[in-house]
């Protein structure tokens, strides 16, 4: 696959079955239903890659791999960055590839991810561990109108990445969880 400029935001979800009436009524049709996703980050010792702004992942969704590379983004209203993903047959074979070459994972995360598009963009709805979470993924004036569709205020775009609305989420919380799973976290906040 070639590499591309993502730009995209994410938002906060309150009720997930009411951003899927909205999405229905402003002409978005479901691509992938909630499908469950782990997601696991490398880097090198001396954490270069995220020292550079940069990210490497390997992602399981439902019964496929992908191995995405991420170059530093730039922040503004949307989070743009350039982005090569590939698929991968064997997850498992490329994880052993990554630490041979010296790559450890540095962070795990997890969520149940359903796809809608309109053919011009398109709108995820993350169910993490941490709270929902939605992406609107596209032409930067297409996310805004899109946003604006969905009932979304500007004020209401995060530009952050999951590790760090995870890392936030701990400060807030004094969770002692170091991964984004449901069972770490389930299991870490049940022992408090």
């Amino acid at each position: 696959m070639a590499s591309h400029s993502e730009v995209e935001i994410k938002f906060r979800v309150g009720d997930v079955p009411a951003l899927h009436r909205r999405l229905r009524k402003s002409g978005f049709h479901l691509l992938t239903r909630s499908t469950h996703e782990v997601n696991t980050l490398y880097d090198l010792p001396g954490q270069v890659l995220r020292k550079r702004g940069e990210l490497l992942r390997l992602r399981k969704y439902g019964s496929d791999w992908l191995l995405t590379h991420k170059a530093k983004g730039k922040a503004g209203r949307h989070k743009t960055r350039v982005e090569n993903e590939t698929h991968i047959a064997d997850g498992g074979r490329m994880e052993a590839i990554l630490l041979a070459l010296g790559f450890a994972p540095t962070f795990r995360y997890e969520k149940f991810r359903a796809e809608w598009s309109d053919g011009k963009g398109q709108v995820v709805v993350d169910e993490t561990p941490i709270g929902n979470f939605g992406e609107i993924e596209g032409p930067a004036r297409w996310i805004d109108s899109t946003a604006q569709v969905l009932q979304i205020p500007r004020t209401d775009y995060i530009t952050a990445t999951y590790s760090d609305l995870f890392f936030q989420w701990k400060q807030q919380t004094g969770s002692p969880a170091n991964k984004m799973t449901f069972s770490a976290i389930r299991t870490r906040t049940s022992r408090r």
